[in-house]
Formats: structure tokens, sequence, C-alpha cells
């Protein structure tokens, strides 16, 4: 079993919600989305994510409801596969293998054996030339079908699925291309292409971007790169055709789309507002957030959704009011603070919206909160230098959080600020303490706190470090106003420097006695106590890109990496060079639980793992391409429970969850699971059962489930209802789909029989339901014939420890009475 453990990369989550249109459930109470490799079934009344659809190998670009089976729902990807879903019980039905890269897919009512597909010509992405084309889906019993049986329909369309559109259940399909309008109808077999006239034709603000067709009329709308909207109608005849415009949007119009009965539009753009058009009147909804990119609306017309740049999906109510959002991991032009790990929920720290850092959680993949830093409205113009967050830095105990930002205004002209931010208690964030303007003259490169033991009483410790040459050293002052007012602020302690070279870099040992930095090619290391200069290194030449103090058993060493492709090891207690390998690190990541460390170089097209301790350079563990393209930043986060990890080479995942972040901004993950394994029940079987009113069947099966758990973690004797529980009938009864399974006459004689105990069973405590008739009185007694088994059994496992505290020993009169009890008939239970 050792032997066949196996280290994969997989997607952890964070993937993008907004990449294509998302999807209602016909009765609105579900909302299906793509998610990187995934389909992610989300409830709207909850906004939580009930489980996962997985079987597909590269990015899903698209996903539709079976308009033949509302249940079923149509997914397609990059691996060239069509994936048809039961997506109320998760299982997989069938997969159509296509064979080129899909960019969209269609599934009509009035074509149920077959769609339309956009591929690329001759499977070559490069040509930049795509087709419409229809391909058969065979109907065969086998699980895996390969459809191979196209034809073509439109040749030189856009790759975009909002390019395409078909009208009027399938009679027609209307496709745009930069300045013209192609119409082709089924039954007439003609094809008609319309142009905006000469006068656009040399201009390129009024290129279609969007298309969408009126569900009733022969009515198609287009979106246009100058914001206005376009009304087509006559389009059956190629000179009598005519058009409208309507114009809000001040820039390009991203999606379209009706209403379920037509009566009105709605479009979206970067101007993050909503906009409905009824009869050239227009209703708005602002202040969305970002830019809009998908607009789908519900089967009966109850809600709609947008997509947005900032990997969110809002739900919104048919009369424009927002019922819900799905906040994915808000990925911006560049994440300049890294992954960072907040103590206290364990959430991924980093960039998220403009001005703000954004709290994720790994676990749920669920975004917690955004913290706004700079406090100012962003405007959405290109080239407006606006401020960004720089840096950011959690203390040990996650009472503090220093974040640095920055606007640059030419060469010269620098604008700095550095915040200190206190956890509050009650409000369960961070309230800002101090602000202080320009801490430096240049930009600032590093930001750290002092690592301190909840047992330490000492004021925390901050340091920064700058290219102006200097590290300044920032302390915590409490100051008494009164008996019972303190105050709190911080100050800068100490200036450092080293012959005016740029400090790059700087962390604290574990223990916080030492403090290193970095300038240019020195390492230089500072009492943290006095602040003197204790020592330097300086080989081997080079620029220091990263620091890091090895940890635990290796915390006398102290690692570096340079520009010139070397990684250093120093050790601290002779002040001399350890070791020297040569490898171009670009991540440099130390695990604060235990000594490993991992170092990520990119020497060519993929990146590479390398996992050691700074005792020993041989890493022990060498992953090869773990992705394209260099990774910028990676962390270690503590798992909540640790992971048993039988193979000793992976046995660094145990403690941490190793991330990193690609240059495409997917956040990934080691895993030794496999695909199957990694999925939770949740996942594969929708857990709706809150939706849902308690009844009996959940409260015997509910109780049991619990009082089994009870009794195993307190080590007591096993009683009848953990043989209940462990059952194959009750495991095949809540697993199975209730569509498949057999009659309940058939199950119900079977589920009775497995909660009866057995005859050969002699233990005074696995017979709790007789004894509980013995404790009653005549008359409760004859009140309890009268209920049903499954009324008497949930009490059972309970009263079985009470019978061992309180009744230690049957009299010999009792365990008569008992036993004729057991010899009566109770097959009539099975004839309910």
């Amino acid at each position: 079993m050792v032997a066949c453990e196996q280290l994969r990369v997989v997607r952890c989550g964070g993937s993008w919600l907004s990449g294509s249109r998302a999807a209602f459930s016909a009765d609105s109470k579900y909302l299906l989305c793509s998610s990187g490799d995934y389909v992610k079934v989300y409830s709207t009344a909850t906004e939580e994510c009930l489980h996962v659809l997985q079987g597909h190998k590269n990015l899903v670009t698209g996903i539709q409801l079976n308009p033949v089976n509302h249940l079923q729902l149509y997914s397609w990807s990059l691996d060239g596969t069509i994936r048809l879903w039961d997506f109320m019980d998760g299982i997989l039905i069938k997969t159509f293998v296509i064979g080129f890269n899909l960019y969209a897919f269609y599934a009509l009512p009035n074509f149920e054996n077959s769609g339309f597909l956009i591929i690329p010509k001759d499977g070559d992405e490069k040509s930049g030339v795509f087709q419409l084309v229809t391909v058969a889906l065979p109907k065969v019993p086998a699980q895996e079908v390969k459809a191979k049986e196209m034809e073509l329909v439109l040749e030189g369309i856009n790759a975009s699925p909002k390019c395409t559109a078909f009208g009027r259940d399938g009679e027609y399909v209307v496709s745009v291309l930069e300045l013209h309008l192609v119409v082709c109808f089924f039954k007439k077999k003609k094809m008609y292409r319309f142009s905006l006239g000469s006068k656009f034709k040399s201009g390129t603000t009024s290129l279609f971007t969007c298309v969408a067709c009126h569900p009733k009329e022969d009515c198609i709308a287009t979106g246009h790169k100058d914001g206005k909207i376009r009304l087509w109608r006559n389009f059956d005849h190629r000179r009598e055709y005519t058009f409208s415009t309507m114009h809000w949007h001040h820039d390009e119009v991203m999606d379209l789309a009706f209403s379920i009965e037509g009566t009105s539009l709605l479009s979206g753009g970067i101007e993050s507002v909503l906009v409905q058009w009824r009869d050239a009147k227009k209703e708005f909804l602002p202040r969305l957030g970002s830019t809009i990119q998908h607009i789908s609306v519900s089967p009966d017309g109850t809600y709609l959704c947008t997509s947005h740049s900032d990997n969110k999906i809002v739900i919104i109510h048919s009369n424009l009011k927002v019922a819900g959002m799905i906040q994915g991991l808000s990925k911006g032009n560049e994440i300049k603070t890294g992954l960072i790990v907040d103590p206290r929920t364990k959430a991924l720290v980093m960039n998220g919206k403009p001005g703000h850092l954004q709290f994720y959680s790994l676990q749920n993949d669920k975004q917690l909160y955004n913290l706004d830093i700079v406090h100012q409205e962003y405007i959405h113009q290109q080239g407006l230098n606006q401020v960004e967050v720089v840096k950011a830095a959690f203390d040990s105990q996650g009472n503090w959080l220093a974040t640095v930002e920055q606007r640059q205004e030419g060469d010269t002209e620098l604008e700095l600020q550095m915040k200190l931010w206190a956890y509050d208690e009650q409000t369960q964030s961070f309230t800002l303490n101090t602000r202080i303007n320009m801490p430096h003259e240049d930009h600032i490169t590093a930001v750290c706190f002092r690592c301190t033991d909840e047992t330490e009483n000492t004021n925390p410790t901050l340091v920064t470090a700058s290219n102006d040459g200097r590290f300044k050293v920032w302390m915590l002052v409490v100051e008494s106003d009164g008996e019972a007012d303190q105050s709190k602020t911080w100050t800068c302690d100490f200036v450092g420097s080293y012959h005016n070279y740029r400090a790059t870099n700087c962390c604290f040992s574990e223990d916080g006695s030492l403090l290193a930095v970095s300038f240019d090619k020195i390492v230089t290391l500072w009492d943290s106590e006095t602040w003197d200069l204790k020592c330097t290194f300086c080989h081997p030449p080079g620029t220091i890109l990263s620091l890091c103090f090895g940890r635990l058993s290796c915390s006398k060493y102290l690692l570096g990496s340079t520009n010139t492709g070397s990684l250093c090891c120093w050790n601290l207690l002779s002040c001399t060079l350890e070791w020297c390998a040569q490898l171009n690190v670009t991540v440099l990541q130390p695990d604060c639980l235990s000594e490993n460390i991992v170092a990520i170089s990119c020497d060519s097209e993929f990146s590479d793992v390398f996992v050691f301790k700074p005792s020993d350079p041989r890493p022990f563990c060498i992953q090869r391409w773990v992705c394209r393209g260099k990774v910028q930043w990676a962390v270690f986060v503590p798992r909540e429970v640790p992971e048993s990890i039988s193979s000793e080479k992976y046995q660094w995942l145990n403690q941490s969850q190793f991330y990193f972040l690609t240059e495409t901004h997917e956040l990934m993950t080691f895993s030794t699971k496999t695909p199957e394994e990694r999925l939770t029940p949740s996942s594969r079987q929708l857990a709706v059962e809150e939706s849902f009113p308690v009844t009996p069947f959940y409260l015997l099966l509910g109780k049991h489930q619990q009082q089994a758990k009870e009794t195993r973690k307190t080590s007591k004797a096993p009683v009848q209802s953990n043989m209940a529980s462990e059952s194959p009938a009750i495991k095949d009864l809540l697993h199975t789909p209730a569509h498949v399974l057999p009659s309940a006459t058939y199950l119900c004689p079977i589920f009775l029989n497995s909660l009866l105990v057995p005859k050969s069973s002699k233990r005074i405590d696995q017979i709790p339901d007789e004894v509980e008739m013995e404790s009653n009185n005549e008359e409760e007694e004859s009140e309890e014939e009268t209920h049903t088994a499954e009324e008497v059994h949930p009490e059972a496992s309970g009263l079985a420890e009470c019978l061992e505290e309180v009744i230690p020993k049957l009299s010999k009169t009792q365990e008569r009475e008992l036993r004729k009890l057991r010899k009566l008939d109770y097959s009539w239970v099975s004839a309910l």
C-alpha cells in the first residue's frame, strides 16, 4: 500500500467561478457553476456549496441544463469531453468523447439526440478560426461513448459562447463577429449576413461583443464595444431588416440576457451596474462591485445572477433586489502581499478587491470577509495610478496586523503609508490603531513581526526594511490615562543600516532573539534586545532574494537564496557557511511546525519543488513539473487534524498543508489521496436535509448515529445501536439514490430485522427494549404497545448506559420475566 501512494498536484479551491455562465435548477433552489476542473452546486437560499461534480481533466468551459430532463446537467471542457450528470445525486451518467477542445455546447429541445459545438477548425487553435458544428450524441448503454459524427453549420465565428445564440428553440442560430451578424435558418436552409453599414467599417468601437435571442419573438439583441445595444427585427429578409439602438453603457457591453417571457432585457458591463430594459425604460441595480461578465436567468424567472471579474456570483431577485452572493477567491492583476495565514482563523490572506485584504477559508473554499485598508473609492479608469496594498504581516498571536500601502506617480512622487491594526474581539475583525505617513523614504521591501509566545510578557515588535538603505524597529507603547483608560500606539524605536546598502529582506529567528537583515549581497545578524550588530555573511556573491531561519532542531541554521542561482545555509553557532547548492530558487518557504523547508525553482518552462531539512542539503522529496511557469508565492497552513500519511517521503505534509500560487493565479496544493478519496460524502450526494422537516425516520437514524459516536468516544461497551448503524441494510438505504431502490414493502422487513436484537445475545445491556418495557407501569405499557418499533428504539443506547450505573445486577425473578418476554413472537412487526 505504501508503494502505491503518490503525491498529486491538485487545485485546492479558489478557481474561477465566473469563467462561464452559471445555471439555475428548474425550481431555482440550486445554482450551478463551473470552477476550474469541477462543477459546483450551491444552494440559492444558504449560498453554501452542497457538492462538487468532479470528472473533467481540464478546464470546464461551460454548463447547461438538459432541456429534455431538468434533473440532468451537461458540462463540457477543454479535455474534449461532454459529460451528462444527475446533479441532484452527483452521479455521472454518460461521457461523450469529442476529441477537440470544446469552447461551447448548445443542447436544444428540438434536437434531442444531437447538439451544437464551437471547436477550432481542424483542431488548430493557433489559426484563430472556429466553427459551429452539429454532433450526434449516440444513445448506447455504455457510459463512455465516442461522438465523431459532425456536420459543419458555420465557419469563421467567434470562440466566445456569448457571441452565438439560438432563437425560437432552435429554429435559427445567430452568430456575431467583428462588424457582421450572421443568421442561419435550419428549416429554410438559408443564411443571411448583415452589417452595421459602411460608415462603421472603418471604426472599431462598434464591434459586436455579445448576442441574445428573444424567447418568444423574432428579435435579436446585440451588444457593442461602444456601449450601445441594438435590437434587430425582420432579419428573415435580407433587405427589409431593421434595428433600433439603445445606449446607456459608456464602455463595452459584456453580456445580454432576455427574461424568460421576453418582457425585459438585461445588460451589464464594466460600470458594475445591471441595467434592465423594459419598453425603452431603464431600471438599475448599481454598485455590484466589479465588471459584470455573464448574466443568467432561472428557468422559472424567480432569480437571475451576474458573474463578476472579481470571482463572485451575485444572486438577484426578479425585482432587482440582491438575494445573496457567492464569493470565490478574488484575484487581482498582481498579488503583492504574498500568501499569508491568519493565526486566528487559519484563513488565507492576500490582496483582494482594490485597496482591500481578503480573508479566505481554504477548508470551506469560501471568502470570509474583506478588510478595507485604503478607505478610498476605486475609480474604474485605465491608466489611473491608485493606492495599492503592497505588504501585510500578522504577529504570531494574530492580535496585530501591519499593512503598507503606496501610490506611485511618475519616477519621483511616492506616497507611502503604514497602518497598524488591532484585533477587536467584539467585532471579530481588525480596527485601525496607528497610521504612519512616509515610514521610509523609498519603497518598503519587507515587513515582519518578532516571534513571541503567549507566555512571554513582551511588547510586540515590528521591523520594516526599505530601499532607502535602512531598517526600522517599531515598538508598541502603552500609555495610561487615568486608572482604567489605556492608549496603545506604535513608535519607531531603532533605525539600522549597513554601508547605505539597500535593505531587501528581514526575518526573526524562531525564539525572536536574532534579527536577520539582508543588504544587497550582505546578510547581517542583529541582537533583538540591544540591536547590536553581531555577525555578517557575504558568501557567495549575489543579491539576496529571500531569507529564513531553521526551526526546532534546525534553529541554528540560516538560509538564503541569491539571484545568481545559489541556495546557501549558514551555521549560526560557528558563523560559517554550512553548505551551498546551485539552485535557481524563486520561493523559499519554511514550515512553522517542523524543520522542513520547501524551495521552488524554475529553470525552464516548468517549476520544481524540493523539500529538505537545513541539516542535510540533500532533499528527501522532489516533485518535478508541478506547474507551468514560475510559482509566485507559497505558504504552509497548519492542519486542524493531522493527516495520516504512511509514506515517509510525504510525511512532511502530516502537520501542515502546502499551497502555492501559479503565474495564472491558480491556487494549487499537494495530496496523496486519489480523486475519489478527496470527495467527501456531501460532495457525492446532495446534502439538503436541512431544508426538509424532521421526520420520525430522521429522528430514528439521527439519534442512532449520534449515540454511536458518543459510545465510541467514551469507550463503553457496544450496544445494539452500534449494530444498527453499522448494518449494511441501513447503509444501502441511505447511500442509494431513491429512484433505483426497490419497493418499500421489500425493504421494510430487512430494515426492521436489522434493528432487532439477535437471539444469541445474552448481555443484559444488549436488550434495552425489553427492560424499558419492564420499567414502565401497566398503563404506560399498554400505550407503548400501540407505537411502532421506530419510536422505542432511539432511546435504547442512552437507557443501556443508565442500566449499567443504576441497575448493576437483576434479581432471579426479574431475569425469569425477561426470558418470558424474549420468547414472545414479534414477527407481526415485519407485516407493518
